[in-house]
Protein backbone atom coordinates (compact mmCIF):
# COMPACT_ATOMS: atom_id res chain seq x y z
CA UNK A 1 0.00 0.00 0.00
CA UNK A 2 1.37 3.38 -1.21
CA UNK A 3 2.43 5.62 2.15
CA UNK A 4 0.31 8.98 2.49
CA UNK A 5 2.10 11.82 0.58
CA UNK A 6 3.38 13.86 4.23
CA UNK A 7 5.20 10.15 5.49
CA UNK A 8 6.47 10.34 1.77
CA UNK A 9 8.06 13.83 1.63
CA UNK A 10 9.07 12.91 5.41
CA UNK A 11 11.04 10.14 4.01
CA UNK A 12 12.64 12.18 1.22
CA UNK A 13 13.47 14.68 3.63
CA UNK A 14 15.62 12.32 6.00
CA UNK A 15 17.06 10.96 2.95
CA UNK A 16 18.15 14.19 1.27
CA UNK A 17 19.54 15.13 4.43
CA UNK A 18 21.52 11.97 5.04
CA UNK A 19 22.78 12.10 1.53
CA UNK A 20 23.78 15.64 2.03
CA UNK A 21 25.52 15.20 5.26
CA UNK A 22 27.31 12.07 4.67
CA UNK A 23 28.72 13.01 1.49
CA UNK A 24 29.27 16.80 2.06
CA UNK A 25 29.92 16.96 5.66
CA UNK A 26 32.66 13.74 5.03
CA UNK A 27 34.60 16.70 2.56
CA UNK A 28 33.78 19.51 5.11
CA UNK A 29 35.22 17.29 8.33
CA UNK A 30 37.57 15.18 6.97
CA UNK A 31 39.68 17.63 4.28
CA UNK A 32 38.61 20.96 5.06
CA UNK A 33 38.97 21.21 8.52
CA UNK A 34 41.89 19.36 9.36
CA UNK A 35 43.79 19.92 6.31
CA UNK A 36 44.74 16.95 5.53
CA UNK A 37 43.44 15.60 1.68
CA UNK A 38 45.25 12.34 2.41
CA UNK A 39 42.79 10.95 4.80
CA UNK A 40 39.65 10.79 2.73
CA UNK A 41 40.88 12.44 -0.70
CA UNK A 42 38.38 12.33 -3.80
CA UNK A 43 37.96 8.38 -3.69
CA UNK A 44 36.51 8.77 0.19
CA UNK A 45 34.09 11.33 -0.93
CA UNK A 46 32.77 9.61 -3.89
CA UNK A 47 32.05 6.54 -1.61
CA UNK A 48 30.78 8.49 0.95
CA UNK A 49 28.59 9.99 -1.40
CA UNK A 50 27.65 6.47 -2.85
CA UNK A 51 27.10 4.82 0.95
CA UNK A 52 25.04 7.39 1.67
CA UNK A 53 22.78 6.66 -0.79
CA UNK A 54 22.97 3.09 -0.75
CA UNK A 55 21.95 3.09 3.32
CA UNK A 56 19.27 5.58 2.26
CA UNK A 57 17.81 4.04 -0.07
CA UNK A 58 17.19 0.78 2.14
CA UNK A 59 16.45 2.73 4.83
CA UNK A 60 13.33 4.80 3.73
CA UNK A 61 13.30 3.64 -0.22
CA UNK A 62 10.42 1.23 0.66
CA UNK A 63 8.38 4.72 1.79
CA UNK A 64 9.23 7.20 -0.71
CA UNK A 65 11.11 5.47 -3.19
CA UNK A 66 14.13 7.04 -2.11
CA UNK A 67 14.77 10.04 -4.82
CA UNK A 68 16.82 12.06 -2.66
CA UNK A 69 16.84 14.69 -5.51
CA UNK A 70 14.94 16.61 -7.63
CA UNK A 71 16.72 15.60 -10.91
CA UNK A 72 15.73 12.17 -10.14
CA UNK A 73 12.05 12.82 -9.15
CA UNK A 74 11.67 14.59 -12.14
CA UNK A 75 13.55 12.27 -14.98
CA UNK A 76 11.11 9.15 -12.82
CA UNK A 77 7.56 11.97 -13.64
CA UNK A 78 9.14 11.99 -17.18
CA UNK A 79 9.69 8.40 -17.62
CA UNK A 80 5.94 7.48 -16.67
CA UNK A 81 7.26 5.86 -13.36
CA UNK A 82 6.36 8.86 -10.48
CA UNK A 83 3.23 10.81 -10.52
CA UNK A 84 3.45 14.68 -11.84
CA UNK A 85 1.12 15.42 -9.02
CA UNK A 86 3.48 15.12 -6.11
CA UNK A 87 7.02 16.28 -7.78
CA UNK A 88 6.77 19.95 -6.24
CA UNK A 89 6.08 18.14 -2.72
CA UNK A 90 9.14 15.60 -3.27
CA UNK A 91 10.97 18.43 -4.61
CA UNK A 92 10.29 21.03 -1.27
CA UNK A 93 11.26 18.07 1.27
CA UNK A 94 14.36 17.22 -0.63
CA UNK A 95 15.63 21.19 -0.45
CA UNK A 96 14.67 21.67 2.84
CA UNK A 97 16.22 18.33 3.89
CA UNK A 98 19.38 19.54 1.81
CA UNK A 99 19.31 22.66 3.98
CA UNK A 100 18.96 21.10 7.31
CA UNK A 101 21.74 19.22 6.43
CA UNK A 102 24.23 21.85 5.27
CA UNK A 103 22.72 23.70 8.56
CA UNK A 104 23.94 20.89 10.82
CA UNK A 105 27.45 20.87 9.05
CA UNK A 106 27.56 24.73 9.79
CA UNK A 107 26.73 24.56 13.21
CA UNK A 108 29.27 21.38 13.90
CA UNK A 109 31.96 22.52 12.04
CA UNK A 110 31.59 25.94 13.90
CA UNK A 111 32.66 24.38 16.93
CA UNK A 112 36.45 23.47 15.07
CA UNK A 113 39.91 24.44 17.07
CA UNK A 114 40.50 27.77 16.19
CA UNK A 115 37.02 28.21 14.61
CA UNK A 116 36.19 28.40 11.09
CA UNK A 117 36.11 30.50 8.16
CA UNK A 118 32.59 30.61 5.82
CA UNK A 119 34.39 31.03 2.69
CA UNK A 120 33.78 29.77 -0.75
CA UNK A 121 33.69 26.00 -1.11
CA UNK A 122 34.06 25.86 3.12
CA UNK A 123 31.02 23.58 2.70
CA UNK A 124 31.58 21.54 -0.25
CA UNK A 125 29.59 23.94 -2.47
CA UNK A 126 29.40 22.89 -6.46
CA UNK A 127 31.11 25.53 -8.82
CA UNK A 128 32.22 26.89 -12.47
CA UNK A 129 34.99 29.11 -13.30
CA UNK A 130 39.08 28.60 -13.13
CA UNK A 131 39.37 31.20 -10.66
CA UNK A 132 37.46 28.99 -8.05
CA UNK A 133 39.27 25.87 -9.99
CA UNK A 134 37.13 24.25 -11.37
CA UNK A 135 36.33 23.87 -15.39
CA UNK A 136 34.29 26.38 -17.44
CA UNK A 137 30.81 27.20 -17.35
CA UNK A 138 30.38 25.03 -20.63
CA UNK A 139 32.31 22.14 -19.62
CA UNK A 140 30.21 21.92 -16.55
CA UNK A 141 26.94 22.26 -17.92
CA UNK A 142 27.69 18.94 -20.26
CA UNK A 143 28.98 17.12 -17.46
CA UNK A 144 26.46 17.41 -14.94
CA UNK A 145 23.77 16.95 -17.94
CA UNK A 146 25.45 14.06 -18.76
CA UNK A 147 26.22 12.25 -15.54
CA UNK A 148 22.46 13.06 -14.53
CA UNK A 149 21.09 11.33 -17.75
CA UNK A 150 23.59 8.41 -17.25
CA UNK A 151 22.23 8.56 -13.53
CA UNK A 152 18.73 8.70 -14.33
CA UNK A 153 19.06 5.34 -17.19
CA UNK A 154 21.21 3.01 -14.19
CA UNK A 155 18.13 4.20 -12.05
CA UNK A 156 15.68 3.01 -14.26
CA UNK A 157 17.05 0.21 -15.63
CA UNK A 158 17.91 -0.92 -11.81
CA UNK A 159 14.61 -0.57 -10.42
CA UNK A 160 12.63 -2.14 -13.68
CA UNK A 161 10.12 -4.91 -12.54
CA UNK A 162 12.30 -7.29 -14.51
CA UNK A 163 15.76 -5.98 -13.06
CA UNK A 164 17.30 -8.44 -10.49
CA UNK A 165 15.23 -8.35 -7.26
CA UNK A 166 16.92 -6.36 -4.28
CA UNK A 167 20.15 -5.44 -5.88
CA UNK A 168 18.60 -1.67 -6.87
CA UNK A 169 20.14 0.21 -3.78
CA UNK A 170 23.66 -1.04 -4.52
CA UNK A 171 23.85 -0.44 -7.82
CA UNK A 172 22.59 3.09 -7.68
CA UNK A 173 24.90 3.67 -4.84
CA UNK A 174 27.89 2.24 -6.85
CA UNK A 175 27.23 4.49 -9.84
CA UNK A 176 26.62 7.52 -7.90
CA UNK A 177 29.80 6.88 -6.30
CA UNK A 178 31.61 6.31 -10.06
CA UNK A 179 29.85 9.75 -11.06
CA UNK A 180 31.80 11.52 -8.05
CA UNK A 181 35.26 10.05 -9.44
CA UNK A 182 34.81 11.10 -12.68
CA UNK A 183 33.50 14.77 -11.86
CA UNK A 184 34.54 15.96 -8.53
CA UNK A 185 37.52 17.76 -10.36
CA UNK A 186 34.81 19.35 -12.82
CA UNK A 187 32.65 20.54 -10.57
CA UNK A 188 32.65 19.33 -7.07
CA UNK A 189 29.92 17.13 -8.20
CA UNK A 190 26.31 18.20 -8.11
CA UNK A 191 23.93 15.75 -10.55
CA UNK A 192 21.25 16.63 -7.67
CA UNK A 193 20.22 20.23 -7.36
CA UNK A 194 19.14 19.77 -3.62
CA UNK A 195 22.51 18.37 -2.80
CA UNK A 196 23.83 22.03 -4.18
CA UNK A 197 21.31 24.19 -2.85
CA UNK A 198 22.05 23.25 1.29
CA UNK A 199 25.79 24.48 0.81
CA UNK A 200 25.14 27.16 -1.59
CA UNK A 201 22.37 28.83 1.29
CA UNK A 202 24.66 28.75 4.26
CA UNK A 203 27.82 29.83 1.94
CA UNK A 204 26.32 32.77 0.03
CA UNK A 205 28.11 34.75 -2.55
CA UNK A 206 29.44 32.95 -6.07
CA UNK A 207 27.92 29.57 -4.57
CA UNK A 208 24.89 31.13 -4.54
CA UNK A 209 25.22 32.89 -7.57
CA UNK A 210 26.16 29.75 -9.35
CA UNK A 211 23.39 27.93 -8.15
CA UNK A 212 21.34 27.90 -11.22
CA UNK A 213 23.98 26.02 -13.37
CA UNK A 214 23.16 23.04 -10.78
CA UNK A 215 19.76 22.94 -11.32
CA UNK A 216 19.61 23.44 -14.82
CA UNK A 217 21.61 20.77 -16.23
CA UNK A 218 21.12 17.86 -13.50
CA UNK A 219 17.42 18.71 -14.58
CA UNK A 220 17.80 18.58 -18.23
CA UNK A 221 19.73 15.63 -18.30
CA UNK A 222 17.65 13.63 -16.17
CA UNK A 223 14.02 14.88 -18.44
CA UNK A 224 16.63 13.31 -21.49
CA UNK A 225 16.94 10.33 -20.03
CA UNK A 226 13.47 10.01 -18.78
CA UNK A 227 12.61 10.26 -22.41
CA UNK A 228 15.22 8.14 -23.97
CA UNK A 229 14.05 5.28 -21.63
CA UNK A 230 9.98 5.08 -22.70
CA UNK A 231 11.84 4.88 -25.99
CA UNK A 232 14.53 2.24 -25.52
CA UNK A 233 11.82 0.45 -22.54
CA UNK A 234 8.17 0.97 -23.22
CA UNK A 235 6.38 0.87 -19.65
CA UNK A 236 2.47 1.59 -18.66
CA UNK A 237 1.96 5.16 -18.11
CA UNK A 238 0.47 4.29 -14.66
CA UNK A 239 3.97 1.66 -13.79
CA UNK A 240 5.34 4.36 -10.78
CA UNK A 241 8.09 4.18 -8.20
CA UNK A 242 6.27 1.55 -6.00
CA UNK A 243 7.76 -1.51 -7.35
CA UNK A 244 11.18 -0.88 -6.69
CA UNK A 245 13.63 1.36 -4.33
CA UNK A 246 15.11 4.31 -6.04
CA UNK A 247 17.83 6.72 -4.49
CA UNK A 248 20.36 9.78 -5.74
Amino acid sequence: MEQPLIKRCAAEFIGTMWLVFGGTGTAVFAIITRGQLATVGLVGVSLAFGLTVLTGAYAVGHISGGHFNPAVTVGLAVAKRFSWSDVIAYIVAQVVGAMAASGLIWVIVSGMPGGFDKVYGSLASNGYGSEHGYYSLGAVLLAEAFLTFIFLIIILGATHSQAAVGFAGLTIGLGLTLIHLISIPISNTSVNPARSTGPAIFEGGDALTQLWAFWLAPIVGAALAGIAYVWLRPEPALDLVAEATVAS
